[in-house]
């Protein structure tokens, strides 16, 4: 049967040559023991940066989506008012904005 560590704070080990020289010479021996939690993975510290990344991609995706929607409505827009509109002529020079679905 396996032995499992319990949780918490375990009771501090002093290595034998320390105690043999206190006990022999009657100095103190001095045990630190740290009262700090162990560290841990602080989950809403790595979530808020992703959040912000992931919110920015998809505002981002969504300002292209939206810019090339307004681009094709402005070509099919331009399409539609050149077709319709003709040949526009200014001082003897005639410009064709579009061509004819006959020519």
């Amino acid at each position: 049967m396996r032995q499992r560590i319990p949780r918490g704070q375990m009771a501090p080990h002093i290595p034998a040559d320390v105690f043999q020289r206190a006990q022999a010479t009657g100095q103190p021996v001095v045990i630190v023991v740290s009262d700090r939690p162990a560290p841990r993975v602080e989950w809403r510290r790595l979530l808020m940066p992703f959040a912000i990344a992931g919110a920015t991609v998809a505002g981002g995706w969504g300002l292209v989506a939206a810019l090339c929607f307004l681009l094709d409505a402005a070509a099919h827009t331009f399409t539609v008012i050149a077709g319709a509109a003709g040949p526009i002529g200014v001082g003897g020079i005639t410009l064709r904005l579009a061509r004819s679905k006959g020519a």
